[in-house]
This record gives C-alpha cells, sequence and structure tokens, in this order.
C-alpha cells in the first residue's frame, strides 16, 4: 500500500502528563483500535524510548523527530 495512502491517528500526550497522569492505557486503547491501514503519531513532551522499544518488539516501526519546542512526535507503523 503505498504510505501516502494510509491513514494516520494521532494522540498528544502532553495533556495529559502535565495534569500527573500516565498516558500508557490511553496509548495502548489507540493502538489497539488502529485499522490495518493506520499508522499512530504520539505526540509528548520527551522521547518515549520504553513505548519505543516496546512497540518495535510488537513488529512496528517508529520515526521519532524532536521539534523545535522540545516535544517529540514519534510515527508508529507497521509493514
Amino acid at each position: 500500500m503505498n504510505p501516502s495512502s494510509r491513514k494516520v491517528r494521532t494522540l498528544d500526550v502532553r495533556p495529559l502528563i502535565a495534569q500527573g497522569e500516565e498516558p500508557f492505557q490511553e496509548i495502548m486503547a489507540t493502538l489497539a483500535s488502529l485499522g490495518p491501514a493506520e499508522d499512530f503519531v504520539v505526540i509528548s513532551p520527551f522521547l518515549p524510548s520504553p513505548l519505543i522499544e516496546k512497540l518495535q518488539s510488537e513488529g512496528f516501526t517508529a520515526k521519532p523527530v524532536r521539534h523545535g519546542d522540545g516535544s517529540w512526535r514519534t510515527h508508529f507503523s507497521r509493514p
């Protein structure tokens, strides 16, 4: 499938983290609801290394990019 035809679902976890909440459950619920042609982007205030490692072990590829405001946008996709 052409990567440009894939849908992307984005979850910004910065507000949850700012409120002292752990976003892992919401991230996993979003992942569970993805269709086969959907990618997932997490926006976080730091590099989500444990999440990247976990999802790579489940077959996802991860492409983290740091933005000028210090936030990270990590794109997860399945081949």
